[in-house]
């Protein structure tokens, strides 16, 4: 006589837990590895926003009011109607610039804007719109192409009480030289199943984020 208990079968309600236990576990290793793989894409995406906004403000900067003596009058800032563009230019530069996964189609506005000297906050009231509209845009300086923003000039929200910030009217001479702000507005759209297994858990399920990003830097200061 063996001194071995003999086994016992396998139950059907055994068997049934372990189904259960299974359909749990799955969802939440899936929505733990999605969302680690869509945070490393949100990651990337959200780098090159940056890098655009950071580009563009430092392109006005660097052009100031568009040279020549502060005024939107004749004769002065000559090239003042080329500042915007090519701040855009330079914003569109970064996002499709080889290895970026921006669509640029998803930027719904860049905004150009006079900053808070202390916050840089976009609270002065002054700004110029720029909103996505393929080709459609003016040609730049030193480039044969259409940008793929056009400015609106004016911003369709009358409660914002904002109007066009012209480059002919920006200072950059002491003691009130203007800080220059260049915000831009992007729809990421998520590139794994993730919100589906977040709608398992009870969430919205949403498919796109909103990410935002701006850099304020000061206009370069004239010598005069």
């Amino acid at each position: 006589m063996s001194g071995h208990w003999p086994r016992r079968p396998r139950s059907r309600r055994e068997g049934g837990q372990s189904l259960v236990e299974f359909t749990l576990i799955v969802p939440l290793f899936l929505m733990i590895l999605f969302g680690m793989i869509e945070f490393g894409f949100v990651f990337t995406h959200d780098l090159t926003v940056e890098y655009a906004t950071r580009e563009g403000a430092r392109a006005g900067s660097a052009l100031d009011n568009g040279g020549g003596t502060l005024g939107c009058g004749s004769g002065e800032s000559p090239n003042w109607t080329n500042v915007d563009p090519l701040v855009i230019a330079a914003v569109e530069r970064v996002l499709q610039s080889p290895g970026s996964q921006v669509v640029i189609s998803n930027v719904s506005q860049i905004v150009i804007y006079k900053a808070n000297p202390t916050t840089g906050a976009n609270d002065q009231g002054l700004q110029d719109v720029w909103t996505y509209s393929p080709g459609a845009g003016p040609i730049p300086q030193g480039s044969t192409n259409h940008l793929n923003f056009v400015d609106s000039k004016y911003d369709p929200v009358p409660a914002n009480n904002t109007d066009a910030w012209k480059a002919c009217s920006r200072s950059n001479v002491a003691p009130s030289i203007d800080s220059l702000g260049v915000s831009l507005t992007y729809t990421y759209a998520f590139q794994t199943p993730l919100a589906s297994v977040w709608r398992f858990f009870g969430g919205s399920g949403s498919t796109t984020l909103t990410l935002t990003d701006k850099t304020v830097i000061q206009l370069n200061p004239s010598a005069t």
